[in-house]
């Protein structure tokens, strides 16, 4: 009996020591794939995968202890974990391992071995408009990043077109933020994305997107610009029209004359027709989305919408499979699919991207199916 027992934790050993041979840390320069996401309960997941974060000592940084600095810059996680992964070499400096006493210098690189674990966004597909020579134009979903940006890598929009098309690489042209849909214009090289530029910081592109708001809309056509809100810094200037009405909400164009981040929502909210589902500017009291304990459905519940750009079972939770992923002892998200402080819900604003018109060129988007009001 011992014989086996001891046969047994030999294999097991054998078997956890394959496993840690199979890592293979990832970083930027690997592409998204097909199979590296799972779809659950209305929601594209990522497999977690092992990366390799990258940055270099500042003189803000410098002098501190590799665990003084981790456990200061980066609150996430706690100290007891810290100092774990500098001792398993988790954390290296210079591609080295280090004490966990060690102190860093300027400049040096600092590389962190994470199993990661990114959001998860709404399952819809980033639908391609038109594919020609430099230009690609796709229909973006709410609630999809269009590029790698904090928690976001492949659950983007540019990590779904390598992975599901096998188009890479892509230059986007405009911003979309993540709760927007519609058109996302990208050009297919450098020299195609310069034209673009060229046109939009010459003031020669002309953009319109389409929101839902809160009550009838004025008949006239409504300017606003910075001086008619509390924003202040770049100039900016939005015209609106109303489209159709039911007299709950209205149907509303918005053409951003001079642009800034969230400018339209700004701007709707200061005619006193916020998006119907932007909880964000849905009141005077303009407050951290984070702090609200409210998505943009429950919003849109509150101004007499319904909730139809979310997935309604969403209380339905993960249970791990070990086919979609294994753990790793040393991750504090696992065995969880999303990251830990994801509270379940996703959502995405009323407010949608349809034209852009430039010098001699017009890319359009089909209008969402919460724009009509019958």
């Amino acid at each position: 009996m011992k014989r086996d027992r001891d046969e047994a934790e030999e294999e097991g050993n054998e078997e956890r020591n394959k496993r840690k041979m199979e890592i293979v840390w990832q970083t930027p320069a690997h592409p998204a794939q097909k199979q590296d996401y799972v779809f659950h309960n209305g929601k594209r997941h990522v497999r977690p995968y092992y990366f390799e974060f990258v940055s270099h000592v500042n003189k803000r940084w410098e002098g501190k202890t590799i665990v003084d600095l981790f456990a200061q810059e980066f609150r996430g996680r706690s100290r007891d974990y810290y100092v774990s992964a500098v001792k398993c070499g988790r954390i290296q400096v210079d591609g080295e391992n280090i004490p966990v006493s060690y102190v860093v210098k300027r400049c040096q690189k600092i590389s962190h071995f994470l199993h990661r674990h990114e959001p998860p966004v709404m399952a819809w597909d980033v639908e391609v408009l038109q594919n020609e020579p430099d230009v690609l134009t796709v229909c973006k979903p709410a609630s999809v990043p269009v590029h790698p940006c904090g928690q976001y890598r492949k659950n983007t929009v540019l990590g779904i077109l390598q992975a599901e098309y096998g188009l890479a690489p892509l230059y986007p042209i405009h911003r979309l933020d993540r709760l927007v849909s519609g058109l996302l214009i990208m050009a297919k090289n450098p020299a195609k994305a310069d034209i673009f530029r060229q046109h939009i910081e010459a003031g020669l592109v002309q953009k319109q997107y389409v929101a839902k708001v809160v009550g009838v809309f004025p008949d006239a056509e409504v300017g606003i610009s910075n001086g008619d809100t509390t924003l202040k810094g770049k100039a900016a200037c939005t015209k609106f029209t109303r489209i159709s009405t039911n007299g709950i909400h209205s149907i509303v164009l918005c053409e951003p004359v001079t642009g800034r981040t969230h400018q339209i929502r700004v701007h709707l909210q200061c005619t006193g027709h916020p998006i119907a589902n932007d909880m964000l500017y849905l009141s005077d009291d303009v407050v951290n989305r984070s702090t609200l304990g409210t998505t943009a459905d429950r919003a849109a519940a509150l101004s007499g919408g319904s909730p139809e750009t979310s997935c309604e079972s969403h209380k339905e939770e993960y249970k791990y499979c070990s086919e979609d992923f294994s753990i790793d002892p040393m991750c504090t998200h696992c065995p969880n699919l999303a990251p830990n402080g994801y509270d379940g819900h996703e959502e995405g604003l009323w407010l949608h991207c349809v034209r852009y018109t430039g010098p001699e060129w017009v890319y359009e988007c089909p209008y969402p199916d919460w724009a009509s009001l019958t």
